[in-house]
């Protein structure tokens, strides 16, 4: 059993205020793990410290086997980062787009130019590769943020929100791309506020005012709490929350 991710205790404070209050947990190597939670529940400060963007205040963790207090930078480079306000540049073409963040992430000439060709081929992409990206339609640039944020083949993928804002079709769309990404050994760990999407993951957490209130798969959450929805779950957790802002 290879683990992507682990946290022991970590904890974050912004002095007397704990934003995330001695979270643990496991993700293992080329699982789709869902991290949910209301706003306020802690959920974004803690992914800011599994991406080394943040220290944690007290406790643990390990991000692709590097430790996130004394690594970030290692960390940086094994991940790839998703969010709802895409990373792509709207005044550059498709081709443009790719091969910035290629070179971003260290790769190589030759090996750029070759993965560019794949992935436009695969994303049905290749009539619009000088296209600006200002000019595709919403969901056509979040298939081309993801195949960004994993080009260079990461260990884990973070994808905050990633589908905010488009319809189900689409949304169910981008999610083929992430089952893939999971099949090739990618970590997949993704917040949503789509609790449709929380079905689609093989197990869940759900936090609530900074700890972790349930964490297993949906069919197991269902059962637990006599829910016929992820939604119903969510909602018997969420309303017991005392935050308004994270």
């Amino acid at each position: 059993m290879l683990i992507a991710i682990q946290t022991e205790n970590l904890t974050k404070q912004f002095g007397s205020f704990t934003a995330v209050d001695n979270i643990s947990f496991h993700v293992l190597r080329g699982e789709i793990f869902g991290f949910l939670g209301a706003n306020g529940a802690g959920k974004t400060t803690a992914m800011r410290m599994l991406c080394g963007l943040s220290k944690p205040t007290s406790g643990s963790g390990e991000v692709a086997g590097y430790d996130i207090a004394r690594q970030p930078e290692k960390i940086k480079k094994n991940i790839g980062y998703m969010s709802q306000k895409f990373s792509l540049y709207e005044d550059l073409k498709v081709w443009e787009n790719i091969r910035l963040f290629a070179g971003i992430y260290g790769m190589k000439t030759p090996e750029i130019a070759r993965k560019t060709d794949e992935i436009l081929h695969s994303l049905g992409f290749a009539s619009e590769k000088n296209t600006r990206v200002k000019s595709l339609p919403l969901g056509w640039k979040q298939k081309l943020a993801f195949s960004v944020a994993i080009f260079h083949e990461p260990k884990i993928v973070f994808l905050d929100e990633p589908t905010g804002g488009v319809d189900p079709v689409t949304r169910r769309q981008f999610w083929e791309l992430i089952y893939q990404a999971a099949e090739r050994g990618i970590t997949v760990f993704v917040t949503t506020h789509y609790m449709d999407e929380a079905e689609y993951c093989n197990r869940i957490s759900i936090m609530v005012d900074g700890k972790i209130e349930a964490l297993d798969t949906p069919k197991n959450l269902k059962r637990q709490f006599h829910a016929d929805t992820m939604d119903n779950v969510f909602y018997q957790l969420a309303r017991k929350a005392t935050r308004k802002s994270d």
